[in-house]
C-alpha cells in the first residue's frame, strides 16, 4: 500500500517539534552498545544484504555497467546457499528500462532517481518530465530530492507542493523522498522535513543522495525513524525509511538494524520498509556472512568490486 497525499494541507508551524540534540546522542549510544548473538547476527547480516539498494549514479554509467550491477544484484554469492539478492537496483532514468529487462523475473526492484538529482535545482516542469521518463520506462520506485534551498527559505508550501506533484506523476511506483540532512543543518529541520514529506505522499523518506558529507548518520536516521513513529500514531499511515551513504560495513548496518526494531517494531524489519542506500556494504557483509559459516575471513578479491 502506497502512502496517497492527505486531504488536507497542514500548518506547517504547528509541526515544529524541537529535537533534544543531547537525548538523541544518548539514545544513539546506547543501541550501539546492544551485544548480538551469533544466531541473530547471522539473521541480521542476511536481512541487511536484502534490504540493501544497490546504485550506480554516476555521468561515466554505461549499459555495461548497469548490467554488470543487476547481474549482481541476482548472485551476490552463488558458491554460498542462503544468500538473498537485494532490495532495488537504483540507476538514473534512461537507464531504467535497460534494468528491468535485466532483472525480470529475479523479484529485484528497479528504482530511479529523478528530480534533477542529486541537486534539485530544476524547474517543476523539467522535474516532472525527469518522473515520467523514469515511470514509463518501468520504475517500481522513484528516489525524488526535495529543494532543500526552499525549505531553508522557510517555503515550506513550495516543497510540500512539489513533493505531491511528483506523488501523482509516480502513479503506482513508491516515492522515496530524499531530504539531504547534511544540507538541513539542525536536527528540529531533519524533523520537520521528514512531517512535510510524508503529509505530502512519501511512501518512504531517505536521508541523503549520498553525493555530499555528512550523508547517513544514525542521529539522523534516529529523529527520522521517530517521525515516523509519530506520523503512524496520528495518521495509521505506515512511512518507510531510507539511510544512505556512508553506511559502508556490517557492524555499523546491524546497529541501524537494532534502532530500527526498537524504536518502529518488527512491521519495519523487511525491505518493503527499510532500505540501505550503501553499495559499499554489500561486499563487506558477505565477507561476515562467510566469517560466520567457516570461522574465517573470505579475501576480498572473491566480490566484485561494484
Amino acid at each position: 500500500m502506497t502512502n496517497k497525499t492527505l486531504n488536507r494541507v497542514p500548518d506547517f508551524n504547528s509541526l515544529k517539534v524541537p529535537i533534544d540534540k543531547v537525548g538523541v546522542e544518548e539514545r544513539v549510544e546506547r543501541f550501539q552498545k546492544r551485544s548480538i548473538k551469533n544466531d541473530s547476527k547471522m539473521e541480521g547480516l542476511k536481512l541487511i544484504l536484502n534490504m540493501i539498494d544497490l546504485t550506480t549514479l554516476e555521468g561515466k554509467d554505461t549499459p555495461s555497467k548497469v548490467r554488470q550491477m543487476c547481474y549482481k544484484a541476482q548472485h551476490l554469492h552463488d558458491s554460498h546457499a542462503g544468500i538473498p539478492t537485494v532490495a532495488a537496483v537504483c540507476v538514473y532514468p534512461p537507464f531504467v528500462k535497460l534494468a528491468k529487462e535485466e532483472l525480470k523475473g529475479s523479484g529485484v526492484k528497479v528504482a530511479s532517481v529523478s528530480t534533477a538529482f542529486p541537486a534539485g535545482q530544476a524547474p517543476l516542469s523539467v522535474k516532472l518530465d525527469d518522473t515520467k521518463l523514469a515511470v514509463d520506462s518501468g520504475a517500481d520506485e522513484i528516489d525524488m530530492v526535495i529543494s532543500r534551498g526552499k525549505f531553508l527559505s522557510g517555503d515550506y508550501n513550495f516543497v510540500y507542493d512539489e513533493i505531491a506533484a511528483i506523488k501523482e506523476i509516480c502513479a503506482d511506483a513508491r516515492l522515496k523522498v530524499i531530504l539531504e540532512t547534511g544540507e538541513l543543518v539542525t536536527l528540529d529541520n531533519v524533523r520537520l522535513a521528514s512531517d512535510i514529506a510524508m503529509y505530502a505522499g512519501a511512501d518512504f523518506i531517505k536521508t541523503s543522495t549520498g553525493k555530499i558529507s555528512p550523508a547517513a548518520t544514525m542521529q539522523v536516521t534516529y529523529v527520522m525513524l521517530t517521525a515516523i513513529r509519530d506520523f503512524m500514531l496520528n495518521t495509521g499511515v505506515q512511512v518507510g525509511m531510507k539511510p544512505a551513504g556512508g553506511i559502508s560495513n556490517a557492524k555499523l548496518a546491524l546497529q541501524y538494524l537494532v534502532m530500527l526494531n526498537e524504536t518502529l517494531g518488527n512491521d519495519w524489519m523487511s525491505n518493503e520498509w527499510f532500505r540501505f542506500g550503501a553499495s559499499s556494504l554489500a561486499n563487506d557483509v558477505l565477507m561476515q556472512i562467510v566469517k560466520q559459516e567457516t570461522g574465517r575471513y573470505q579475501s576480498a578479491d572473491y566480490f566484485s568490486i561494484d
